[in-house]
């Protein structure tokens, strides 16, 4: 943290202790999920996405042979043309419908920021992504959280839901899959929460994160996109998870009514103008070849998520987990009858010993047992080893 904070300081000019909240005076509460940019340590297993796709890869696809001829001038407000089209045709809705953004928390921070108002509430369901509530908070919003159990696998909770939902609700915010656990929402539990909002916030909008939608294992299929579900659902998704670019930033949402679009069209003009043309570009081309990036992906993931089975397997007198419906990540709790409080400190100190990196479960709502681990961010013969170190780690805490 001393080295982050140092490199923070840095760069911002600035000798303020960002991780002291107390001495943090922006809108946007600090989360250590940001040392994430900054440190990247041999055996990480914090990451959440799958490999990162190269230049290299991405400029081998077919479509982009005249890519020198492209003109770096202003985009589209909505996106470019080609982009919207992809999009529109994976989620199954009318290209119109389609907004891009610099990635789905911008989209989320866009949404909050025109569809909230003083004294309007959201729901958000956690443990999550942090901007997925740092957003909703940067944006002014009264923030109401239902915390799903690790006990009870991270499923939804509708009871719990119902209990948020009020007339001043006007955003409830979920992920399918989650981050951090990979667990996924059914249609029929979003058709049970739709019929809640409707009895109890008639005026507010569901929110659903699809960013770990296509990143499934081997031959299993992606669950079909909640957008164009009913008109009250507004969708989010990238290019940054699945197909392994997050450093082309770009996303989207899905937005049934007209008047929503055009002013979130406005909020998006006033804050990020329009999307990098080059960005959009790439990521069009990369969604028109989604399935051949995505197969090798996805076998990868397969083979990692048996991989990572057998070791929890042979760890669980101390370790338990959540497996993931989809995506390259799954929460995995240390046992309290194997490590004491004073253990679980040593374990979170340990790790850089090892050489490794994990993402905690504090940066996500949970408590500091639980850590997400990413299993597809490290090629595959270095997985084994990193759960090597894992174990080492958690026999050095427990000494």
């Amino acid at each position: 943290m001393k080295a982050l904070q140092k490199n923070f300081d840095e760069r911002q000019g600035s000798d303020v202790d960002v991780s002291n909240s107390s001495d943090w005076r922006g809108r946007f509460p600090y989360n250590e999920i940001i040392s994430l940019l900054d440190v990247n340590r041999p055996f990480n297993l914090a990451e959440s996405t799958s490999q990162d796709l190269t230049v290299g890869e991405l400029l081998d696809l077919p479509g982009l042979e005249n890519i020198r001829d492209l003109k770096l001038g202003y985009g589209k407000s909505a996106g470019a043309v080609a982009l919207r089209e992809a999009i529109a045709d994976a989620c199954k809705v009318p290209v119109e419908q389609i907004i891009t953004t610099q990635g789905t928390a911008l989209g989320l921070f866009l949404l909050a920021f025109e569809v909230c108002r003083p004294g309007d509430e959201a729901v958000l369901v956690t443990p999550c992504f942090p901007p997925s509530r740092d957003s909703l908070l940067g944006a002014g919003v009264s923030v109401s959280e239902v915390n799903l159990s690790f006990e009870n696998g991270y499923r939804l909770d509708l009871d719990q839901l119902d209990a948020k939902l009020s007339p001043k609700t006007k955003l409830v915010s979920i992920a399918s899959p989650q981050n951090p656990s990979g667990v996924q929402t059914s249609r029929a539990e979003i058709e049970k929460l739709l019929v809640l909002m409707e009895k109890k916030s008639p005026e507010a909008l569901l929110f659903i994160d699809e960013t770990y939608r296509e990143a499934t294992y081997g031959d299993n299929a992606a669950l079909e996109s909640f957008a164009g579900f009913a008109s009250r659902i507004v969708t989010g998704a990238s290019v940054s998870k699945a197909l392994g670019a997050p450093g082309l930033r770009t996303g989207w949402l899905t937005v049934a009514d007209p008047g929503l679009r055009s002013r979130l069209l406005i909020a998006k003009m006033n804050t990020v103008i329009s999307g990098s043309v080059l960005d959009e570009t790439l990521a069009a081309v990369l969604l028109r070849n989604k399935e051949g990036v995505l197969g090798p992906r996805r076998r990868l993931l397969a083979g990692a998520l048996e991989e990572l089975s057998a070791w929890c397997e042979s760890e669980k007198k101390r370790i338990e987990w959540v497996r993931p419906d989809a995506g390259a990540l799954c929460c995995v709790r240390l046992r309290s009858d194997a490590f004491d409080y004073d253990a679980v400190s040593r374990f979170w100190n340990l790790l850089p010993d090892h050489d490794l990196q994990l993402a905690s479960g504090t940066w996500f709502g949970e408590n500091s047992r639980v850590f997400r681990l990413g299993f597809g961010y490290l090629p595959p013969a270095r997985l084994g080893p990193a759960l090597a170190a894992l174990s080492s780690a958690m026999d050095a805490a427990t000494v």
